[in-house]
C-alpha cells in the first residue's frame, strides 16, 4: 500500500492528444458553481446480505455512497431507474425466495442510528443496530445465522456508552453542538463512534480546527473517520492537507473504499497537485476501483478541474461504462478549457445514446455556446430546454440568463429573468451583471437595492460587480458603502470580493486603503497583483509597479495582458527601452502577441521610449485590432509632434469603418496643439458631437483651450471657457498661464494664476512655479518674491527638474549642476568643449531663461550645467559615435536648452531626442522636428 503512494505517473498510459495540449482558460463563473455539490448528505440503501468492502461493485444494492460523490457532477448515487441491473438482481432475488423488506432509498449520514447493517458492513461503516430495528432485520434476513447488535460489541457490552452516542448523535443532528460536546467530555468510556459523531457535527458547524483536535485525540480510528476528516479539508480547499491524510491513512493499515476516493477526489481542484492525483488514480487501481463508475467519474472530473482534459477524455474512452454523470463532467471539461465543439459533439453523442439531460448538462453544453459566440445555438438550446419542461428549473434559467447576457442580448435577458417561476441570487446578479456590461449602470445599481430587500443570502450579493461599476465611475463613496456591507455579511472574505476591493480603491487613488487589503489576502490571484500595479502606475510610481511585478513572478502568479498593459505604461513612463523589449519577449514567451490589449500597449510603450519605427512595425504585425490599436498609433505620431501623420491616420482609421471615441479625439487634439493646427482643431472639436454623437468631456475643452491659447488666440479661448458646460479646473488654468509665458501675456496670466492660486486644492506648486518664471522674466524681481513666499506659506515646494538616459541598461539621473556623478570631471570638459564648438556655430546663451537675480556671467555658466545637457554630455562620451541619444526629463525643456541642443545636434552629427514633460524633440543636423512650436 505504501509503495502503491509513491507512483508518480498514472497506471493508464495516458498521452496527450495534440488538439487538446494546451489548456489555459478559467472554469466558467455562474455565481455558483456548474459541477459543485448541492449536498453533503449521504445516500444509503439497506443491504439483503453480508457486504464485503474490498469487493463491492458501483452497481450493487449493498452501496452506500455520500451524495456529494455523485452529486459533484450532476448525477444521482445507486437509482434502480438509471442503473437497471441493479433492478434485476432484485427480482432474481425475489425469484429466489428470498425475503427483502422494501425500504426507501434516503438521505442517512454515516452514523444515522437508524441504519441498519449487517456483520462486516456494519463493522466497517462504523454504524450500529438499533434495538428495535433488530427483529425487523433478523426477521428480513433469515438466512443469517447470527445477528449481534454491533453498537454493544463496540462499546464492549457497555450500554452507557451506546445510550450516550444516541444522545449526542440527537444533539448533533438538531444543532446542539455544545450540548453534545459537554456530554461527550462526560462520557467515562467512548469509542469510535462517540468521536466520529463529534467530527461530523464540527464539520457541518465549519470548525474543522476542532474536528482535528478530537481525530488526534482518537486511540482508535475506522475509515470513516479518515473519511470524515478528509471530506472536510476538501471542502476547505485545503487538498494537500487531505492528500496527506489519505497518505496517513494507508500507512495506517486502514483499508480506503470508494466513499474515501470520491471524498478526496471531490476537492482535488489544484494544478500543483497534479502529481498527488495521478497517485491517487494509481491506489484506485491497485485496489481494483477502477471498474467502478462514480470514480472514473470523480477522476475524469479531477483531471479536467485540474487542467488535464486531454487526460479525462483518455480515461472517457477506456471506461468500460458510462452514465449521465460521466457526460457532463466532460461537457463541462471540454467547454471550462474552450474545446467548445468538442463540447457539443459530446453533448449530441450523450443525446444520441438516449442518456438523460439534466441542469447540470445545460449549464455546460450553454457555457460552450458562449465559447463559440454562436446565438443560434443558444436559442437552440433554449428551445430543448423549453421541450424537457427543464426551462423551469432554476439552474438552467440562471445558465440562459448567463448566454444571453454574454451576448449582449439584454432585451431577451430581461425577458426570461421577468418569466422564470423561480428566481435566486444568482438569476439577480447575472441580471445585475447584464445591465453593468451594457451600460446601463442606473438600471443595474437601481437592480441591486431591489435584490436588498429579498429573502437571498446577502453575503452572495454581487458585490464584486457593484464595486467594479464604483471604480469605473471613480465612485469612492459608493464604493466604501459597498466595501461596509460587505464587512456585515462577512463577503469581504471572499477572494473576489477582495480583489474588487483592492481593485476599486487602486482607481480611485487610495493606494494606501488598498495596499491595506492587498497584504491582508490569504491568496494573492492575478487581478489583485494587476490592481496594486496598476495603482503604482496611476500615482506616477514606476519604479515601485516594476518592483510589485517582480514579486508577482517570484510568487509565480501568471500575468496576463491587463498586467503587461500596467508594467508596459511604467516602462513607457520610465522611458526604459531595455526594459520594455525585456517585457516584449515576456509577452510573447506567455503567447499574449496576439492580445489586441498587449499590442497596443506595446505600440504605446515603443513610442513613449522614442522608438516610432518600432511602434509602427508592432501596429503592422498585429493580427487584429480595434480602436486602442488605432488610439496607440495616433497618439504615437501625435506625441512625437507629426500633426499631419496624426490626422491622416485619424482618417485612415475613419474609413477602415472603425468608429472614433473620446480617446483618438484627444489624441488629434494634442497634435493641433503641437503643430499650431486652430482650424482644424476646432472642426473636429465641431464634428464630435454633429459627425459622430460624442459629448465633449472636461479634457476635450482643455485640449481645445490649449490649441487656441498656444496660438495666441486668447480671446476664442475665453469665449469657450464662457460657453462651456462647467468651470474651468486647474489644468484648464494651467494651460493658460503657460501660453501667456509664451506670448508674454502679462495681464491674463495675472488673472489665470489667481484662479489658482485661490483653489483649495493643488496638485503641485506648477503655477507659483510658472508665474515666477514670467515675472522673472519681466525683470519684476520684487513680485517674484511675494509669489514665492505664497508658494512656501501653502506648504508648497517645486518639483526640481532633473533629466536620465539609459547607457548600457543602466539609467544615470541628473539635475541642474550635478556633481554626485562618478565621471563628473570628463561630463564637464566634455560640456566646456561642446561650448566652445557651439560659440563658433553662432549660438548666444539666453540668459532670460536663467531666472536669477545674478550677474550674466553667472547666468550664462548656470545654463551650461543644465539637466538634460549634462545627460546628453554623458551619453556622448559613453556611447559609439554616430549612435542616436535619448534623454528623458520630467519638466519642460528651456527655449535656451532647447536652442543648445540643436547645435550640438549638429557639432557632434548625431540624432538627439529629448522626451520633456510636453512632447518628443527630434533634433537633427541642427533642426528639431517641433519647428520650434511647443
Amino acid at each position: 500500500m505504501q509503495a502503491a503512494l509513491t507512483i508518480a505517473p498514472p497506471v493508464v498510459p495516458l498521452k496527450p492528444s495534440k488538439n487538446l495540449s494546451q489548456v489555459t482558460f478559467s472554469p466558467p463563473k455562474f455565481g455558483v458553481s456548474s459541477i459543485a455539490p448541492r449536498s453533503s448528505a449521504i445516500k444509503a440503501a439497506t443491504a439483503t446480505v453480508e457486504y464485503e468492502p474490498s469487493t463491492v461493485d458501483y452497481s450493487s444494492t449493498l452501496s452506500v455512497f455520500p451524495a456529494e460523490a455523485c452529486e459533484t457532477i450532476g448525477g444521482e448515487a445507486c437509482l434502480a431507474d438509471i442503473y437497471p441491473e441493479v433492478k434485476l438482481e432484485r427480482e432474481a432475488r425475489n425469484e429466489a425466495g428470498i425475503a427483502s423488506e422494501p425500504i426507501e432509498r434516503e438521505y442517512l449520514d454515516y452514523n444515522d442510528a437508524k441504519t441498519v447493517f449487517v456483520g462486516e458492513a456494519c463493522d466497517d461503516l462504523g454504524g450500529e443496530f438499533c434495538g428495535f430495528e433488530y427483529q425487523k432485520a433478523k426477521n428480513s434476513y433469515p438466512n443469517v445465522k447470527t445477528c449481534i447488535d454491533a453498537r454493544i460489541v463496540k462499546t464492549g457490552f457497555d450500554p452507557s456508552t451506546s445510550r450516550s452516542n444516541y444522545q449526542i448523535m440527537d444533539l448533533v443532528q438538531t444543532g446542539q453542538l455544545s450540548e453534545a460536546r459537554e456530554l461527550f467530555d462526560q462520557m467515562p468510556y467512548r469509542n469510535t463512534i462517540s468521536s466520529n459523531v463529534m467530527i461530523s457535527g464540527y464539520l457541518k458547524e465549519g470548525k474543522l480546527s476542532i474536528a482535528k483536535e478530537i481525530f488526534d485525540s482518537m486511540v482508535e480510528r475506522n475509515a470513516v473517520t479518515y473519511t470524515l476528516l478528509i471530506g472536510g479539508y476538501s471542502k476547505s480547499d485545503q487538498f494537500i492537507e487531505a492528500f496527506k491524510l489519505f497518505v496517513r491513512m494507508c500507512r495506517s493499515g486502514t483499508k480506503p473504499d470508494y466513499v474515501t476516493f470520491v471524498t478526496l477526489l471531490s476537492g482535488c481542484n489544484d494544478p500543483k497537485m497534479i502529481k498527488g492525483l495521478f497517485q491517487v488514480h494509481s491506489h484506485v487501481v491497485k485496489l481494483g476501483h477502477d471498474s467502478a463508475v462514480i470514480i472514473c467519474n470523480s477522476l475524469i472530473d479531477s483531471y479536467c478541474k485540474m487542467h488535464c482534459v486531454d487526460l479525462a477524455s483518455q480515461l472517457y474512452k477506456e471506461m468500460p461504462q458510462r452514465d449521465s454523470v460521466t457526460y457532463n463532467a466532460l461537457i463541462a471539461g471540454y467547454a471550462n478549457e474552450g474545446f467548445n465543439k468538442e463540447a457539443i459533439k459530446l453533448f449530441m453523442e450523450m443525446r444520441d445514446l438516449g442518456f438523460e439531460t439534466s441542469d447540470f448538462t445545460f449549464q455546460a453544453v450553454l457555457y460552450a455556446g458562449i465559447g463559440l459566440d454562436d446565438i443560434a445555438f443558444g436559442q437552440q438550446i433554449h428551445g430543448y430546454a423549453v421541450k424537457t419542461t427543464l426551462i423551469w428549473n432554476v439552474f438552467v434559467g440562471n445558465a440562459l440568463l448567463d448566454f444571453y447576457s454574454k451576448h449582449d442580448c439584454l432585451v431577451e435577458a430581461r425577458k426570461l429573468f421577468y418569466k422564470m417561476p423561480e428566481l435566486d441570487g444568482v438569476s439577480y446578479n447575472m441580471m445585475i451583471t447584464a445591465y453593468a456590461w451594457t451600460g446601463l449602470i442606473k438600471e443595474s445599481i437601481n437592480l441591486f437595492r431591489k435584490l436588498q430587500f429579498t429573502k437571498y443570502d446577502r453575503r452572495n450579493f454581487p458585490f464584486a460587480t457593484m464595486l467594479s461599476l464604483a471604480a469605473n465611475m471613480l465612485d469612492l463613496q459608493m464604493g466604501r458603502q459597498l466595501h461596509s456591507q460587505a464587512i456585515v455579511t462577512t463577503a469581504d472574505s471572499e477572494v473576489l470580493v477582495a480583489n474588487a476591493l483592492v481593485d476599486m480603491y487602486a482607481k480611485c487613488r487610495r493606494p494606501e486603503e488598498a495596499e491595506r487589503i492587498f497584504v491582508k489576502l490569504s491568496s494573492r490571484c492575478t487581478v489583485p497583483w494587476t490592481a496594486m500595479i496598476s495603482a503604482n502606475v496611476q500615482n506616477g510610481h514606476f519604479e515601485e509597479s516594476l518592483k510589485l511585478f517582480s514579486e508577482m513572478r517570484r510568487d509565480n502568479v501568471t500575468a496576463d495582458q491587463a498586467t503587461f498593459a500596467s508594467v508596459l505604461k511604467a516602462s513607457a513612463n520610465l522611458a526604459s527601452i531595455s526594459l520594455g523589449k525585456q517585457l516584449h519577449s515576456y509577452i510573447i514567451r506567455s503567447g499574449f502577441m496576439s492580445s489586441i490589449y498587449a499590442g497596443s500597449a506595446l505600440v504605446d510603450m515603443y513610442a513613449k521610449c522614442g522608438s516610432l519605427k518600432d511602434a509602427i512595425q508592432i501596429f503592422k504585425e498585429m493580427p487584429e485590432r480595434n480602436v486602442v490599436s488605432w488610439n496607440a498609433l495616433i497618439s504615437a505620431y501625435a506625441s512625437n509632434g507629426d500633426g499631419e501623420a496624426t490626422l491622416k491616420l485619424f482618417e485612415e482609421m475613419v474609413l477602415l469603418g472603425y468608429q472614433p471615441d473620446s480617446v483618438s479625439f484627444l489624441c488629434v487634439f494634442t497634435a493641433c496643439s503641437h503643430w499650431g493646427l486652430v482650424e482644424e482643431g476646432l472642426r473636429y472639436f465641431n464634428s464630435m458631437t454633429k459627425v459622430y454623437k460624442l459629448v465633449p468631456k472636461r479634457e476635450h475643452y482643455a485640449s481645445i483651450v490649449d490649441v487656441l491659447c498656444r496660438s495666441g488666440k486668447f480671446d476664442k479661448a475665453e469665449k469657450l471657457i464662457a460657453e462651456m458646460p462647467f468651470d474651468p479646473d486647474e489644468i484648464m488654468w494651467s494651460s493658460i498661464l503657460n501660453s501667456c509665458r509664451i506670448h508674454k501675456n502679462q495681464d491674463l496670466a495675472k488673472r489665470a494664476a489667481e484662479q489658482l492660486f485661490n483653489m483649495e486644492v493643488l496638485r503641485d506648486a506648477a503655477p507659483y512655479v510658472t508665474m515666477s518664471n514670467i515675472l522673472a522674466e519681466a525683470g519684476q524681481w520684487e513680485s517674484v518674491g511675494k509669489v514665492k513666499k505664497a508658494m512656501r506659506e501653502r506648504g508648497l515646494t517645486k518639483v526640481p527638474a532633473y533629466s536620465w538616459v539609459e547607457i548600457k541598461h543602466k539609467v544615470h539621473i541628473f539635475c541642474a549642476n550635478d556633481k554626485n556623478h562618478p565621471q563628473m570631471k570628463e561630463i564637464i570638459l566634455k560640456i566646456d568643449i561642446l561650448s566652445e564648438q557651439m560659440e563658433k556655430e553662432g549660438y548666444v546663451p539666453d540668459t532670460s531663461c536663467a531666472l536669477h537675480n545674478e550677474d550674466e556671467d553667472i547666468k550664462v555658466e548656470s545654463l551650461k550645467y543644465h539637466s538634460e545637457r549634462l545627460a546628453i554630455a554623458f551619453a556622448l562620451i559613453s556611447t559609439p559615435e554616430g549612435s542616436p541619444i535619448l534623454v528623458m526629463k520630467n519638466l519642460r525643456a528651456c527655449t535656451d536648452c532647447h536652442a543648445a541642443i540643436k547645435v550640438i545636434s549638429k557639432i557632434v552629427g548625431r540624432e538627439i531626442t529629448v522626451r520633456d514633460s510636453s512632447r518628443f524633440h527630434h533634433f537633427k543636423d541642427g533642426i528639431c522636428s517641433c519647428r520650434d512650436y511647443w
